[in-house]
């Protein structure tokens, strides 16, 4: 396999996870007796570009198709956080009705809903036909295609440029990087801004974060990789926050090259940093598969010993991040026999691979656990909140990512 981006042979491996389902193929119980598609998951790092990537085996439109679960709306501080980033993007840009705005990966409408009571026009891209529709219904105008830059000129034809356009978690997700951010460069006006959210490859590494690597992210995202692809579309970086969502990401604003804006030194900064850690350096990725390795074993030691004590033991959250550590540790219902979770979407479905049934939360209260491990370690807080009354009852919460942590 060659870099998506640059091209490169790539011959230097940062990880392998070894054969899994893609994380959001939640089953139905008809599905339990039909066989299983299991793709390798393997990742890359390219030596020339510095962008981390999984070897290709399979279309996008087998990981983001019509029945798509992951539905944004359902984390409540996620929500948080996209009514925060509208409050302060309306006025940092001047938006009104006269703009436009264009959220590429909209989902479910979870944060352009946010535009509506203030009168800024706004358009959705989303491929997946199950959250787009949902976004319909908050009556937000959604284009049901991928974005690539063949699409962008059709976009710019009906709607003309956009001065907005807002990609959260949606650029590691594109197989074609490259076409893509030539796309946002068509869509966008000549004194538009572009906000894209990752989570940091940074982050990922400093704390062993291996079970954010599913088949639907193609690439794990470092700044110095980033602006070598927007440069390659005529695009900078001028400026760069890091936020606490994900477990570690970085929003970063970009406008077109011959744009005026000042670059941040917050830009240098976090340039500077990622080559002090290392990431220019072919060395620094080979040590995380025996972290990835660590983790494993320890989750499933821990699980074995629950067993062998007849302690009763659940998870929470049907996440993607859990369906990655699961597969890759090999856990099936014997050790960990329910997972809970708030997406009406995946309840009554069982896990991909692991096969474990998912239930709605509302079937924690009547349960006697010893302990409940979360899935979703990026959302811990808010998980804990929710369930509080286990804790009152002697529940012991439990995160596996980087390492074993009860609560």
């Amino acid at each position: 396999m060659k870099c998506r981006f640059c091209k490169t042979p790539l011959e230097h491996s940062f990880i392998d996870l070894g054969f899994a389902p893609p994380s959001n193929a939640y089953m139905t119980r008809e599905d339990l007796s039909k066989p299983e598609i299991y793709y390798p998951l393997r990742v890359k790092v390219c030596d020339q570009c510095w962008l981390v990537q999984t070897e290709d085996f399979a279309s996008k439109h087998e990981f983001f198709n019509d029945d798509y679960a992951y539905f944004s709306s359902t984390s409540k501080s996620w929500c948080e956080h996209a009514k925060n980033y509208v409050n302060m993007i309306v006025p940092r840009l001047g938006l009104s009705d006269e703009s436009l705005v264009i959220e590429i990966a909209s989902n479910d409408g979870y944060l352009l809903e946010h535009f509506g009571p203030l009168d800024i026009p706004c358009i959705g891209i989303e491929p997946t036909q199950s959250t787009a529709l949902e976004a319909e219904k908050k009556g937000i105008e959604v284009v049901k295609e991928f974005f690539t830059a063949e699409l962008s000129r059709d976009l710019v034809d009906k709607y003309g440029q956009a001065d907005l356009i807002i990609g959260n978690n949606v650029f590691a997700h594109v197989p074609d990087i490259l076409d893509f951010s030539i796309a946002m460069k068509n869509t966008l006006k000549s004194d538009g801004i572009i906000t894209l959210e990752f989570p940091h490859l940074l982050e990922l590494i400093k704390n062993n974060q291996f079970d954010t690597i599913y088949h639907e992210h193609y690439s794990y995202l470092s700044l110095l990789a980033v602006t070598k692809i927007l440069a390659a579309a005529k695009l900078k970086i001028f400026d760069v926050e890091q936020v606490s969502t994900h477990g570690g990401s970085l929003r970063i604003y970009c406008a077109h090259e011959h744009s005026n804006k000042n670059i941040s030194s917050m830009v240098n900064e976090l340039l500077k940093e990622e080559i002090d850690h290392g990431l220019d350096q072919v060395s620094t990725y080979l040590t995380f598969q025996k972290e990835a390795e660590k983790i494993k074993n320890a989750l499933i030691t821990f699980l074995i010993s629950l067993k062998n004590e007849n302690q009763k033991v659940a998870a929470y959250g049907a996440a993607a991040k859990g369906n990655t550590l699961l597969n890759y540790a090999g856990i099936k219902p014997d050790l960990l026999p329910l997972v809970f979770d708030a997406a009406i979407a995946k309840q009554g479905k069982y896990m991909p691979g692991s096969h474990i049934p998912i239930l709605s939360p509302d079937g924690l209260n009547n349960l006697d656990l010893n302990y409940l491990i979360i899935l979703p370690w990026n959302i811990t807080d808010e998980v804990m909140k929710q369930n509080s009354q286990l804790m009152s009852k002697g529940t012991i919460f439990v995160t596996a990512v980087p390492q074993l942590n009860f609560f």
